[in-house]
């Protein structure tokens, strides 16, 4: 699959994307390669991605990444994920909801059994969890590099915000927290099939080695 009319041929040949697991296909090759470009990805590295659907970014991933392991919740997908990168040894995928992944085993794993120095997110993430995806690749302080997404842009920019600037939000003080970030590209209506009622953004996180606050905990009689 190399352009967009062959990837939008597929989809409609193939599958209808599942409402109830926010599927909206990408087929726009301009925003995926700027998603693999702001990864900065090399052969030394892990990316985890979640929800590769037809694998239309997952093909790139797989070509600049040590290995790439997938996430994907939707059975019917899993057939077409497996036929299309059967060729690759570096292509691993698991069927479950990311959510109950125990990702700090998989990185551990990977990282003692193999050349793996750096792990990545990348995503293409379901609109309706976003919140509770990114809160826990934070929250469960993984060893990650980097976790660049795309989500729906009202969203994105409550992540990126400046804490106390507009569009701040409770997300905002807790992604602060973990990482700095930077947005990287709106993503119009269009680069997706169906299209999204919202327009998109990839935002990227880079985790912070140490927190900005340290807290320290005192304990006494008053």
């Amino acid at each position: 699959i190399t352009n967009t009319e062959d990837v939008e041929g597929m989809i409609q040949a193939i599958i209808k994307a599942n409402k109830n697991l926010g599927q909206n296909f990408l087929i726009s090759q301009e925003v995926i390669e700027k998603i693999v470009s702001c990864s900065q990805i090399t052969k030394e590295d892990l990316v985890i991605e979640i929800g590769p659907g037809l694998g239309t970014l997952t093909k790139y991933l797989l070509d600049k990444a040590g290995k790439v392991i997938c996430i994907e919740l939707d059975t019917k997908m899993l057939k077409i994920l497996e036929d299309r990168f059967y060729l690759y040894n570096n292509f691993e995928i698991i069927n479950n909801d990311v959510l109950k992944v125990d990702l700090k085993n998989i990185i551990s794993t990977e990282k003692k059994n193999s050349r793996i120095n750096n792990v990545k997110i990348v995503a293409n993430l379901p609109y309706y969890i976003t919140t509770p995806i990114i809160m826990k690749l934070l929250e469960e302080e993984l060893e990650l590099d980097s976790i660049t997404v795309m989500i729906q842009k009202e969203v994105a920019d409550r992540l990126i915000a400046i804490p106390g600037q507009k569009n701040t939000g409770a997300i905002t003080y807790s992604v602060y927290y973990y990482a700095t970030s930077e947005g990287i590209l709106e993503v119009p209506n269009n680069s997706f099939v169906p299209e999204p009622e919202v327009t998109s953004k990839v935002i990227k996180l880079n985790i912070r080695k140490e927190p900005i606050v340290n807290i320290k905990y005192s304990f006494g009689i008053f």
